[in-house]
């Protein structure tokens, strides 16, 4: 499932990156730009622009969208896309750009890493498509608490 966001929910698309899904988001992004990435690579447009969905290509379906409440905390915007397309939190994404985090080796993260993490961690992903590499730091414990927060949004229905 891939996502393309409006300008408008850049903090969405990391969130929904966060719950495991591809969402791509570009800072002021022109409305018929979106509309056409979005066809072009059978995403899911995300947007909170009224006027976006009367778009001819959004109105008669060849591009799939929804309507995502704007003044809505982004943690309640990514339960109800989640809970508007029956989809669960998965395994995160890279928060920069969304791509697949891949296992890597701690010899091979070693010299990437500084010396307290190397000290400290011993498993490491590497994004797919940017290389950014990750581990579970300090501020781990805080982001996963947030997920478990959107897990429970998503099953209660709120």
């Amino acid at each position: 499932m891939l996502f393309v966001c409006d300008a408008m929910l850049g903090g969405l698309s990391r969130w929904l990156r966060a719950a495991g899904y591809d969402a791509r988001f570009e800072h002021g992004i022109d409305d018929g730009a979106l509309v056409e990435l979005a066809e072009r690579t059978g995403a899911t447009l995300l947007s909170s622009d009224r006027p976006l969905f009367d778009r001819t290509k959004v109105r008669d379906g060849h591009v799939r969208a929804l309507f995502v409440p704007r003044h809505r905390p982004v943690l309640e915007q990514a339960a109800f896309v989640l809970r508007a397309l029956s989809l669960p939190v998965r395994d995160a994404r890279c928060m920069g750009c969304g791509g697949e985090l891949v296992a890597l080796d701690a010899a091979a993260a070693s010299p990437l890493v500084p010396p307290r993490t190397r000290a400290s961690c011993d498993e490491f992903w590497r994004c797919d498509r940017c290389a950014h590499l990750y581990w579970h730091g300090t501020h781990w414990s805080k982001i996963e608490a947030r997920r478990d927060e959107l897990r429970e949004a998503v099953a209660q229905g709120s």
